[in-house]
């Protein structure tokens, strides 16, 4: 490790300073960065910057000499913008587009996408990773094109918004210039901010990977058991594992909304026996999961009024809790705990934990923190959702813990091992797209697609290309699965049976998605013996490889051919249509060439 000297190490302030301080700190990567304080106070400022295996880590350390309120300070980065054409970031969802500065506005906390920002060319070449690693607080950040002399800003702000008092912080951020692949930039990003936070992801069981069943778009609230059960012993035949009983078990109310959630009662009109119902299904050979929104109370529960005086915020639906009362903690805990012995529950849906945040204003200052046994809220956030998983854990070590994207950053993964691309539904490019943002950042966690739902008039070819979209996540179904034509059924046990075979590599093995700013057209999994590569766009050139491994070319772009580059003539070559049956197999020689592949079907290719 080489350490870089600056020329300004560190500032001390000896009395108040209403003043902005501003200092520079000297990086090879991205020349002179600012630390930029307007008001630091008697706050010392403490700055160095060390390199290592072609990075590069800024320090920043404030301390102070009594209990004080941290003061806001940004870190602001700014380089030309030289052969750099895109940004990628966690949470988009717009072709990782590089916005003027005036709007690349983001933010991240606990809850809350993650501080890791990657300026990339259109060659998926890394330029400059930028990872903060803050993994509780608010971090915000302006990321975008300068129009004066198109250069490129990266401003970190801290301790924007409500603060509780301390006499010290530190934290770090990492910049990565190296030129390769972003999508390894991006996963050596996000492996850092958790190594540096020392962050200890929980495990994810084998049976978080195993294909799963919701009840969400095909139910919604309208869910019996009957009708669950029914649909459960399809799932079950096509080889599905795992169910995730959705939202409307606790209420009579079709209407969506969170009015009615709080008191987590079983609806016995729905549910007349919920243990044996959930016993019935696990005996079909599929795990029991149920979902809660863990910090909603609604305004029709009988505890509503209990927690009154105990919300962060208030809508005309419902309140949000605050987890800093030691009581609110307790009934959360408990209700999951009691619920998991009671019915014999596998696991949680646990939704809008990124709900737990300040609407500008922190109710807590109005009453002195009375009655809340912390102050800082992620702090709160963080002790709660540790305790959650110790509980649960406790009962059931290989309890399954769901979360949803954006809720899913470094500090989320020690308390969850499953996280699902956010609801898009019936939309497979943005099932694509959340899906590899998600296997990027969260390592050995599973990651599971948006549930599927699709039109029962669509071709079987389309149909399976809602599948393919999501096959390398962990595909949940979201079909009345009673009522689909029989060409769909096929096409459903076809590609899970492929996703089973494949699972090691498909969700666990070397992920290559190239070219984000184009919704990632070709996706790429390798693991020790085989390669498979997924087409989504007929006009993309995938560059094949000569490994020696088996490879499998998947045809997800709707059009009956595709342009391969071949690096050698192939030794053996099969085609296989939407089912699964042998086709009739191209003719496939050394060089680029368009190769008829059936409709979402693939080549096998032996070298």
């Amino acid at each position: 490790m080489k350490k870089i000297f600056v020329a300004a190490l560190s500032v001390l302030f000896g009395i108040v300073n209403t003043h902005a301080a501003e200092w520079q700190v000297r990086t090879a990567c991205a020349g002179d960065i600012k630390v930029l304080c307007q008001q630091p106070g008697d706050w010392q400022f403490e700055l160095h910057v060390d390199s290592i295996d072609g990075k590069e880590i800024l320090s920043v350390g404030l301390t102070s000499d009594s209990l004080r309120m941290p003061p806001r300070f940004d870190v602001i980065i700014s380089v030309p913008q030289l052969d750099t054409h895109h940004l990628w970031r966690p949470g988009d969802m717009d072709r990782c587009q590089l916005r003027p500065d005036w709007m690349g506005y983001y933010s991240s906390h606990l809850a809350f996408d993650m501080p890791l920002y990657a300026f990339i060319n259109s060659n998926n070449g890394n330029r400059l990773t930028v990872a903060a690693s803050e993994p509780l607080r608010n971090v915000d950040a302006q990321f975008g094109l300068v129009e004066e002399g198109s250069t490129l800003l990266g401003k970190l702000s801290y301790f924007n918004g409500p603060q509780t008092r301390m006499t010290r912080y530190e934290t770090k951020v990492m910049l990565d210039p190296r030129p390769v692949m972003w999508s390894e930039a991006i996963k050596e990003g996000a492996g850092w901010m958790t190594a540096e936070a020392a962050l200890e992801p929980v495990a994810a069981q084998d049976a978080a990977f195993a294909p799963l069943y919701s009840t969400w778009y095909n139910f919604h609230q309208n869910v019996t058991a009957d009708r669950i059960e029914r649909e459960c012993l399809e799932a079950s035949r096509m080889g599905m594992k795992t169910i995730i009983l959705d939202d409307g078990w606790q209420t009579d109310d079709n209407n969506r909304g969170y009015a009615f959630c709080g008191d987590w009662q079983v609806s016995h009109n729905r549910f007349p026996d919920f243990a044996s119902h959930v016993k019935r299904v696990q005996d079909m050979g599929m795990k029991y999961m149920v979902w809660y929104s863990v910090p909603y109370v609604g305004r029709k529960s009988r505890n509503y009024e209990r927690f009154k005086g105990k919300y962060l915020s208030e809508s005309a639906d419902a309140g949000v809790l605050d987890p800093r009362f030691p009581e609110v903690r307790e009934f959360l805990c408990s209700t999951y705990e009691n619920a998991m012995k009671e019915y014999g529950l596998d696991g949680f849906k646990l939704d809008f934990i990124d709900s737990f945040r300040f609407d500008n204003v922190d109710p807590a200052e109005a009453d002195n923190y009375d009655g809340r046994d912390i102050k800082s809220l992620p702090a709160a956030i963080d002790v709660l959702m540790k305790e959650i998983y110790r509980r649960l854990s406790a009962v059931r070590p290989d309890v399954l813990i769901e979360f949803r994207q954006r809720y899913m950053g470094p500090a989320m993964r020690q308390y969850g091992n499953m996280f699902r691309a956010g609801d898009c539904p019936a939309d497979m490019q943005s099932n694509r797209q959340r899906i590899a943002n998600l296997r990027l950042t969260s390592g050995e966690s599973a990651v599971h697609s948006d549930m599927l739902e699709w039109n029962l008039n669509e071709t079987p070819e389309n149909a399976a290309r809602h599948i393919l979209s999501a096959l390398f996540g962990v595909v949940q179904y979201s079909m009345m699965l009673g009522e689909l034509p029989e060409n769909h059924t096929k096409v459903i046990r076809h590609w899970l049976d492929f996703s089973q075979a494949h699972r090691e590599t498909l969700l666990k093995s070397e992920f290559r998605p190239y070219h984000p700013e184009k919704c990632y057209p070709v996706i790429e999994a390798e693991s020790d013996d085989e390669l498979i590569v997924a087409v989504y766009d007929d006009m993309s050139v995938p560059e094949m490889k000569t490994s020696g491994k088996r490879t499998y070319v998947i045809n997800a772009s709707g059009a009956p051919s595709l342009v391969l580059d071949m690096p050698a003539n192939p030794r053996r070559v099969v085609a296989y249509d939407v089912y699964g049956c042998e086709a009739a197999a191209p003719e496939i020689v050394k060089g680029v060439q368009r190769v008829a592949v059936p409709l979402s079907g693939y080549l096998q290719i032996e070298y």
